[in-house]
C-alpha cells in the first residue's frame, strides 16, 4: 500500500505501534489517515474514536480497512448511529483493489482542499 501511495506522489508516513498513533497523528497533522482496524497492541476503532474526540484531530479523514466481518458491522454501525461524530471516516473491506483505495484517497484529499 505505502509503495502505490508512494509511487502516485503521495508523502507517506507509517506508524506501526497503536499505543503511540493517537499521540503522532496530533503531531504530525496528515491530510488523511489510513487505519488498519487490526493492531497488535490496540484495537483500530479505540483509536479512532480518540482521534474523532479530540479536536485537534476531528477533521481529519479516515479510510478504515478491515477483513474482520464484526469489526466492519461495528464500525458501519457507529457510522450510521454517529454520522456528525464519524464524519469523513469511509471503510474499505479487505481484500479491495488498491485502485478502490487510490480512488477514495483522491476523493478525500481533492475534496479537503489538500
Amino acid at each position: 500500500m505505502r509503495r502505490v501511495l508512494e509511487d502516485e506522489e503521495y508523502q507517506v508516513s507509517i506508524l506501526q505501534d497503536g499505543r503511540d498513533a493517537v499521540a503522532k497523528v496530533k503531531q504530525l497533522l496528515p491530510d488523511l489517515l489510513i487505519l488498519d482496524l487490526k493492531l497488535g497492541d490496540m484495537s483500530g476503532q479505540d483509536i479512532l474514536r480518540q482521534l474523532k474526540s479530540d479536536s485537534a484531530t476531528a477533521d481529519v479523514p479516515v479510510i478504515v480497512y478491515t477483513a474482520a466481518v464484526l469489526e466492519a458491522e461495528e464500525v458501519t454501525r457507529s457510522i450510521e448511529d454517529q454520522p456528525q461524530f464519524y464524519h469523513d471516516v469511509y471503510l474499505l473491506r479487505k481484500p479491495f483493489e488498491l485502485n478502490t483505495l487510490l480512488d477514495k484517497v483522491e476523493e478525500l484529499l481533492s475534496g479537503s482542499g489538500h
